[in-house]
C-alpha cells in the first residue's frame, strides 16, 4: 500500500464503492441508509456517515421522515447548516416538481397527482394549513395557495377571503384542502360547518366547491367521495 493510500480515511473506498453500486445497479440495489449516506457525502465530506445515516433513520423512521424533518429537530440531532440545507433543498425541490405536475392540468385526469402533491405539501406539517387549489371553467388547475395557517388543531377560515381570492383569479371552481397534524383526517363539526358555508357562498357567485380534502398521516378524507359535499 502506497503512502497516499495509507493517508486516505478508511471510509474513502466505501464511498466510492457505494457510488459505483448506485450508478451500475440503480437505487433499488441500495438500502435506505445507503441512499442517505450518499446524500450526506456532499454535506459532510470528512466523516464516516454510515452510523449517522442509520441513527437518522432510527430517529425519524423513514427517508421521508429524515428529509422532511424540521430544522429544529435536525439541529437537536447535532446536524449543522450543510445537512439541514441539503434536506430542505431536496424536500423543496420534490414539492416544486409535484406542484408543476398539477398546474394547468385537468383535475379529472390528474386526481392522484393532486393528492400526492397535497400529501407532500401538508402531511408532515405540525400546525394546520388551509390550502386552496383554484380551477378554471374547464376544471384545469390555475393556482395553488396557502390562505391561512393556524394551530395544531385549528385554522381560522374566513369565507369572504376564500371567495374574494377565487374571484380575483377568475376561478370557476375551488378545491379546499387542510391538514390534521394529529394524523386523523376525520372531519370535525367545525370542518363540516366551514365547508357548507364556503360551498353556499361560492354558489351565489357561480363558483363550485369541487371538493374539500383533509390530509392526515398516510390517509385523507374527501368530502365529495364521502357524500359530505
Amino acid at each position: 500500500m502506497s503512502a497516499v493510500e495509507k493517508s486516505k480515511p478508511h471510509y474513502a473506498g466505501h464511498r466510492q464503492r457505494l457510488r459505483e453500486r448506485l450508478l451500475e445497479n440503480g437505487a433499488d440495489a441500495l438500502q435506505d441508509y445507503e441512499l442517505l449516506e450518499i446524500l450526506l457525502f456532499a454535506a459532510i465530506p470528512m466523516r464516516d456517515v454510515k452510523p449517522l445515516a442509520k441513527d437518522l433513520l432510527a430517529r425519524f423512521k423513514s427517508l421521508k421522515g429524515v428529509i422532511n424533518a424540521s430544522r429544529e429537530a435536525l439541529e437537536e440531532f447535532g446536524l449543522g447548516d450543510g445537512p439541514v440545507s441539503l434536506f430542505t433543498t431536496i424536500a423543496s425541490t420534490y414539492l416544486r416538481i409535484s406542484r408543476q405536475e398539477i398546474i394547468d392540468q385537468p383535475v379529472l385526469n390528474n386526481w392522484q397527482k393532486i393528492l400526492d402533491y397535497c400529501y407532500a405539501a401538508m402531511a408532515d406539517e405540525t400546525i394546520e394549513h388551509l390550502r386552496l387549489i383554484f380551477l378554471n371553467r374547464k376544471n384545469r388547475v390555475i393556482a395553488d395557495e396557502v390562505l391561512q395557517k393556524g394551530t395544531i388543531d385549528h385554522t381560522p377560515v374566513y369565507t369572504r377571503e376564500v371567495i374574494k381570492r377565487a374571484l380575483e383569479l377568475g376561478a370557476g371552481a375551488i378545491i379546499l384542502v387542510h391538514n390534521h397534524p394529529t394524523g386523523d383526517p376525520t372531519p370535525s363539526k367545525d370542518d363540516m360547518a366551514m365547508t357548507k358555508a364556503i360551498a353556499d357562498a361560492a354558489k351565489t357567485v357561480g363558483i363550485i366547491l369541487h371538493d374539500h380534502l383533509i390530509i392526515g398521516k398516510g390517509c385523507h378524507t374527501s368530502f365529495k367521495e364521502s357524500g359530505l359535499l
